[in-house]
C-alpha cells in the first residue's frame, strides 16, 4: 500500500558543451529571490522541474554552484570518475572539529586512513554489535516507563539523538566512558554539531572561512568545547595503550589497525580525528531517520500494525541478534523507505578538481556542486509515486530503485559512508524494540515540518505520548 507523504584515463572534454541552464541571477544578490521562496529542498525540486536534472545557481555575493540529480551524472561523480572530484572548500567549516578524518581528508592520506578504518565496519564486525545496541535501546525504553504511566509526552527528537549518541559511545568505547563523561561528550558534541551545521549554511563562513579563527566569544566557546572533548578521547586512547588491552570495541579495532606497507598504526591525533568523525557520522543521521520513522508510524497506523505483527512473530521475548535483524524484512524495508522520503542529508558537496563534463555540460576546475540526494529520491523517472510512503517498493517485496544511483542515503562509490550497515542495524533494532513494548502517538496538532538547510530534521521536539502495548 502506498501512503502519501569508463576508466579515469578517458579524455575529459572532447567537444564544446552547452551552457548550464538556471534562473537569471541578480548582480551581487545572485539567486536570493529563488532561494527565499520556501524550504530549501522544495525550492530545488521546483528548479529541477523548470531547468532539468542539472542546473546552476548563483550565491549572493558571488560564486555559483551546479545542482545535480541525474543518476548517470551522480554515478560519474561518485564512482566512475570520483578522483576528478574532491569534497570541496565548503566543508572547511567542519575541519576544526573533525581534523583530517576520512569524512574530509583527500588523496593518498584519505585512502590510507579509509583502509585502516574500514575493517571496523565490515558486515561481520557490525553484526556482532547487535546485542550491545539492543542493551542501550532497552535502557532507553526503561526510562520511558514513567511517561507511559503518566501520559506526559516525550520529545522524540531529543530521545533519538540521545539514543544514537549512547549507542555510538557504547559500541565505540564499551564501558570505558564514565557516566559523567558520557554526559559531557553528549553535551559538547551536540553543541559542536549545531555550530558546524550553522556555519555550513552561513554565507559569511563559506565565503570567508577565516572568520572562524577570529577571537570572538563564540569562537572561543567553540574551541573550548573541542578541547574538553579532546581531553576525554585522548584519555581513553592513553588508557588503552598503557594497559595493553585494546578491547573488542571499535576503538580497539582502530588501535590494532596497521598499514599493510609499513606495519605502523595511527598516531593519537589520527585516532582522535577518526573517532570524532565516527561520532559525527553515527549520531545525527540515524537519530533523524528514527524520529521521522516514529512520526510516520503514528500518522499511518496500518503501517505500524504490520510492523508490530512482524516484531511479535520474529522477536517474541528474545533479545535481538543479527539473525533476528535478517528476518525483520518489513521493518528493514520501512526504514529504507524512511531514508528515501526523509534522507538525513539533502545534498552532498563536491568540487571539480579538474575540467570535466557531465550530462553534456562542461565543469571548470574548482566548480562547486550540490549532489541533490533528496531530488533524486523524488525523481518520477526512477520511482513510482515518489512522494508516497511505500515500504514494499524495497526488497524483498519490490525491486527498489530503477537506477542504482537513484537511492543514495549513504552516498555511493569509494567514499560511501562506512557506517551504512551500522546505521541500518541500529535503526531496525530500535524500531523493533520500541514497538515490542510501546506504541507512540503524536500529540494532536503537532506540525511535522522539516527544518532544512543541509539536513532534513523535523522542526521542534516532536512530542509523542507513550502507551504500553
Amino acid at each position: 500500500m502506498t501512503t502519501q507523504a569508463t576508466s579515469s584515463a578517458t579524455p575529459v572534454v572532447q567537444r564544446p558543451s552547452a551552457r548550464i541552464p538556471g534562473p537569471l541571477a541578480w548582480p551581487l544578490l545572485g539567486n536570493v529571490r529563488e532561494l527565499g521562496q520556501g524550504a530549501f529542498h522544495e525550492v530545488l525540486l521546483r528548479l529541477h522541474q523548470r531547468y532539468g536534472d542539472i542546473f546552476r545557481l548563483r550565491y549572493p555575493g558571488g560564486g555559483d554552484v551546479v545542482v545535480v540529480r541525474d543518476p548517470d551524472a551522480l554515478k560519474h561523480i561518485l564512482q566512475t570518475h570520483y578522483t576528478r572530484y574532491r569534497k570541496g572548500r565548503q566543508l572547511e567549516v567542519a575541519r576544526p572539529l573533525i581534523g583530517e578524518g576520512i569524512f574530509i581528508s583527500e588523496g593518498e592520506f584519505w585512502l590510507r586512513q579509509r583502509r585502516l578504518v574500514q575493517p571496523a565496519f565490515v558486515r561481520p564486525a557490525v553484526r556482532a554489535l547487535a546485542p550491545r545496541m539492543a542493551e542501550v535501546i532497552d535502557e532507553m525504553l526503561d526510562g520511558w516507563e514513567p511517561a507511559a504511566r503518566s501520559g506526559e509526552p516525550i520529545g522524540v527528537k531529543a530521545e533519538m539523538m540521545r539514543l544514537a549518541m549512547q549507542i555510538v559511545a557504547r559500541t565505540m568505547f564499551s564501558n570505558s566512558l564514565r557516566p559523567e563523561e558520557i554526559q559531557e561528550v553528549e553535551h559538547h558534541f551536540t553543541y559542536l554539531l549545531t555550530v558546524v551545521s550553522d556555519r555550513s549554511s552561513s554565507i559569511v563562513h563559506n565565503l570567508f572561512p577565516w572568520v572562524q579563527k577570529l577571537p570572538t566569544p563564540a569562537n572561543r566557546r567553540f574551541q573550548k568545547a573541542i578541547r574538553a572533548l579532546d581531553r576525554i578521547i585522548f584519555r581513553l586512547i592513553d588508557d588503552r595503550k598503557r594497559r595493553g588491552d585494546y578491547g573488542q570495541d571499535v576503538l580497539g579495532m582502530l588501535l590494532r589497525a596497521r598499514h599493510e606497507d609499513t606495519g605502523q598504526g595511527m598516531t593519537d591525533r589520527q585516532l582522535r580525528d577518526e573517532v570524532v568523525t565516527l561520532f559525527l557520522a553515527g549520531h545525527e543521521t540515524t537519530a533523524i531517520a528514527l524520529t521521522w520513522a516514529l512520526a510516520m508510524l503514528s500518522r499511518f497506523p496500518w503501517l505500524r500494525a504490520e510492523l508490530q505483527a512482524e516484531v511479535d512473530a520474529v522477536l517474541g521475548d528474545e533479545r535481538p541478534t543479527a539473525a533476528h535483524y535478517d528476518r525483520l524484512t518489513f521493518t528493514r524495508a520501512f526504514f529504507d523507505e524512511v531514508l528515501r522520503v526523509y534522507p538525513p542529508q539533502i545534498v552532498m558537496l563536491r568540487e571539480a578538481a579538474q575540467e570535466d563534463e557531465i550530462g553534456g555540460f562542461r565543469l571548470r576546475p574548482g566548480q562547486a556542486l550540490l549532489l541533490h540526494i533528496y531530488g533524486v529520491h523524488m525523481h518520477e523517472a526512477y520511482w513510482d509515486n515518489p512522494a508516497g510512503l511505500d515500504p514494499k517498493r524495497f526488497p524483498p517485496y519490490g525491486p527498489g530503485p530503477k537506477h542504482k544511483f537513484a537511492y543514495l542515503p549513504f552516498g555511493a562509490g569509494p567514499r560511501r559512508c562506512l557506517g551504512d550497515k551500522f546505521a541500518h542495524l541500529e535503526g531496525t533494532l530500535a524500531l523493533a524494540l520500541i514497538h515490542r513494548r510501546y506504541e507512540l502517538d503524536l500529540v494532536p496538532g503537532t506540525p511535522l515540518e522539516p527544518d532544512t538547510v543541509g539536513t532534513l530534521r523535523p522542526k521542534g521536539p516532536v512530542p509523542m505520548r507513550v502507551r504500553r502495548r
